[in-house]
């Protein structure tokens, strides 16, 4: 391995220990088991060696992309596509009704659905391809008009029609925090949504997706088992 590589694969293996680092330090605080939290790496601009020198590592085994064709392009014929099945890989953005079919084709997880409409057509091309295929329903937790997610009050309507599709299954919540919000602020839109989730999905294996690089650590302390982290990471 060179130099230069053997340089970079230390500073990224670096950073994911200083990550977990703090996430236990979050869960030491609340007296929580740090085995229920795992990092989501968000690998939509990080550059292709970088993941593959984690994926090799062990360290990376969960990522999120944003964009569909980007992540198919990506993750099926380009440069990590060999190193497809060592990673259980996310979508976290905005799907539009069209790219439904290639989501479900390109990705083990939908983290973002927030309206009957794309539920019905994931589940169309799920039962297609012959898939149960794990969904989370994204949570509005901030009043940015460019920000999709359900509301708050309308979860558990849409939460009631997602299990009427045979072919998805409801897994958690996934929420994104209100764009330069104080700590207080944070802590109020992650309680809240930690008091829906805890509402909705009782059991053990339901996951709840709340936290990037800039305020993981009190999500974690609020609950979340899945903080997408990219710009910590890859730095």
């Amino acid at each position: 391995m060179p130099t230069a590589e053997i340089t970079r694969k230390g500073a990224l293996l670096s950073n994911f220990q200083i990550i977990n680092s703090r996430i236990a330090a979050a869960c030491a605080r609340i007296s929580r088991n740090p085995a229920e939290v795992r990092v989501l790496a968000v690998t939509k601009y990080a550059a292709d060696e970088d993941v593959r020198l984690l994926i090799e590592a062990g360290a990376l085994k969960t990522a999120g992309e944003n964009k569909v064709q980007d992540a198919k392009a990506k993750w099926t014929t380009g440069a990590l596509a060999p190193l497809r099945s060592r990673v259980q890989l996310h979508f976290i953005g905005h799907l539009q009704t069209n790219k439904a079919k290639a989501a479900v084709e390109t990705f083990d997880w939908i983290d973002s659905v927030d309206t009957v409409k794309i539920a019905a057509e994931l589940d169309r091309h799920a039962a297609a391809a012959g898939k149960i295929l794990p969904v989370m329903l994204q949570l509005k937790l901030n009043t940015s008009p460019t920000q999709s997610g359900v509301s708050p009050e309308g979860a558990g309507e849409l939460l009631a029609a997602v299990r009427s599709f045979k072919n998805l299954q409801p897994r958690g919540y996934m929420g994104i925090a209100p764009a330069d919000a104080s700590p207080e602020e944070l802590r109020g839109a992650f309680a809240l949504a930690k008091k829906i989730f805890d509402r909705d999905f009782p059991g053990p294996d339901s996951v709840l997706s709340l936290g990037m690089s800039g305020d993981y650590e009190l999500a974690v302390e609020a609950g979340s088992s899945l903080p997408r982290i990219g710009s910590s990471l890859f730095a």
